[in-house]
C-alpha cells in the first residue's frame, strides 16, 4: 500500500505545536524564532515533507504558470524566442505552456481561452497573420498582464518587445544600392502587420533617398511568406521587360523561392540578381549561394519578453505602465549579394 504524504498537520503534531506556526516557519516569516525554524525544516527534510503546491496556489490563486501564444514552432525565429522565454521563465520559478496558431485567427481566439481556461498568471502573445480583431485579447489584458512580441498592434495598450523592423528594411536596401544594383524588387509581407508596413517603408524611402525610382510593378505579395510563394513571384519580375537586377524579400523563405526561380531561370545569383532575406533562418548560411539577411535578436526577444511579464506579475503595488522595447537588427552579408568585380 502506497504509504500517504506527510501533511502540515504531522509536522505540527510530531513538534507539539500548532500547523499554522508550522506554515509560517515553512515559508520563513519573520514572526516565527530561528531555533522554531530550524526545528520544522529539520523535521520536514527528515520526513520528507513537500509542499502541497496546488493547495497553495489555490490560496493565492497564482499558479506560476506563463501561457505563450506563437504563430509557428517550427519558425527559426519564433523556436529562438520560446528558448528565451523559457530561460527567464524557469529562472524565475515559472512553468510555460505554449499554444500555436499555425496563423489562424480561429485558432488563435481558441487557445487564448483556453489558457485563461488553466488559470494563468500572465500571457505573452505574438498574433497570426490573419488577425484583425483583437476582443480576444482585450479580455486577456483585463485580466492578466499581456505582452506582445514581434508583431505589433495599436489597438492594446499593453507591453511590446519589438525589432526595428524599418532599420533592417534600411540597411538591407542601402547594402543592394552599394552593390551597384538599382532596381530592387520587394516581396512584401501582409499589408495588415505593422512589422510588413515598416519593412516596405524602409525599403522604399531608402530608394527615394538615393534617388532611385520606387516601381510599383517591382512590389509583389508574399502574405504567406512561403517558398511558393516567393518562387511564383519571382518568376513573374523576371518576365517583365526591365526586370529587376536585385531583391529584397521580406523574409528568408520568400527570399529562398526567389533564388529557385533566378536559378531555374539559368540566372546568376549576384551577378544577375542580387538578393537579401529577413530573419537569419538556419538555412541561410547552408544554400548555395548563401543568404545575405536581415537578422533578428529571437533568444533577447524572448528573453525581454520574460522578464517585462515577470516584472508586471511581480510588481507589488499597481502594474507598471505600458513600454515598448526595440531591439536592434543586423545584416549578415553574403555570397548572394556579392557580385565579382
Amino acid at each position: 500500500m502506497k504509504k500517504s504524504a506527510v501533511t502540515i498537520k504531522d509536522l505540527a503534531k510530531e513538534l507539539g505545536i500548532s500547523p499554522s506556526t508550522v506554515s509560517r516557519a515553512l515559508n520563513d516569516h519573520p514572526d516565527i524564532s530561528v531555533e522554531t525554524k530550524k526545528e520544522v525544516n529539520d523535521l520536514a527534510k527528515r520526513l520528507n515533507y513537500e509542499p502541497n503546491v496546488v493547495a497553495q496556489n489555490l490560496r493565492s490563486q497564482k499558479t506560476h504558470t506563463i501561457g505563450v501564444i506563437i504563430p509557428e514552432i517550427v519558425h527559426f525565429f519564433f523556436s529562438t524566442v520560446i528558448s528565451g522565454i523559457e530561460e527567464v521563465a524557469y529562472n524565475a520559478g515559472y512553468t510555460v505552456m505554449f499554444c500555436q496558431t499555425s496563423e489562424s485567427y480561429e485558432r488563435e481566439v481558441k487557445d487564448t481561452k483556453a489558457l485563461l481556461n488553466q488559470r494563468i498568471d500572465g500571457m505573452i502573445a505574438s498574433f497570426s497573420k490573419e488577425t484583425t480583431n483583437f476582443d480576444h485579447f482585450k479580455e486577456v489584458a483585463n485580466k492578466i498582464p499581456l505582452v506582445l512580441f514581434d508583431r505589433e498592434t495599436d489597438d492594446l495598450d499593453v507591453s511590446k518587445v519589438i525589432v526595428d523592423d524599418y532599420y533592417g528594411a534600411a540597411i538591407a536596401t542601402q547594402h543592394l544600392i552599394d552593390q551597384g544594383y538599382s532596381k530592387i524588387a520587394h516581396l512584401a509581407g501582409p499589408e495588415n502587420l505593422i512589422i510588413s508596413a515598416e519593412r516596405k517603408r524602409g525599403y522604399e524611402e531608402t530608394l527615394s533617398k538615393n534617388n532611385l525610382r520606387i516601381t510599383p510593378e517591382y512590389i509583389l505579395p508574399c502574405f504567406k511568406g512561403t517558398m511558393d510563394e516567393g518562387y511564383h513571384a519571382m518568376k513573374r519580375l523576371i518576365d517583365l521587360p526591365n526586370r529587376p537586377d536585385a531583391v529584397f524579400a521580406n523574409n528568408d523563405m520568400a527570399a529562398y523561392g526567389a533564388m529557385k526561380a533566378i536559378k531555374d531561370e539559368g540566372l546568376n545569383i549576384p551577378n544577375d540578381i542580387g538578393i537579401t532575406g529577413f530573419s537569419n533562418w538556419q538555412f541561410s548560411s547552408l544554400i548555395d549561394p548563401q543568404l545575405t539577411t536581415v537578422a533578428q535578436p529571437g533568444v533577447e526577444m524572448g528573453r525581454a519578453a520574460a522578464r517585462r511579464l515577470i516584472l508586471e506579475l511581480e510588481a507589488k503595488n499597481e502594474t507598471p505602465k505600458p513600454t515598448t522595447q526595440v531591439l536592434k537588427t543586423d545584416l549578415i552579408i553574403r555570397e548572394s549579394t556579392r557580385k565579382e568585380k
